[in-house]
């Protein structure tokens, strides 16, 4: 019998995404609609992508 792997965790791999130099990424929330109450920075903002902190990506890296 071989060794067993660990299964990928399905919810954060449609969320998160690898780059190539290990970082994880992710789309900001609360951009859709609705935004006519927020400023335009704030709206402008969460258009780009989200990085998460070296210690939460080295730990998420592994279920991914």
């Amino acid at each position: 019998m071989g060794k067993s792997k660990q299964k990928t965790h399905k919810a954060s791999s449609k969320v998160l995404n690898k780059k190539k130099n290990g970082t994880l990424t992710y789309k900001k929330g609360n951009g859709n609609h609705k935004t006519a109450k927020d400023s335009a920075k704030a709206v402008r903002q969460r258009r780009n992508k989200g990085t998460l902190a070296k210690g939460e990506s080295k730990r998420l890296s592994q279920v991914i």
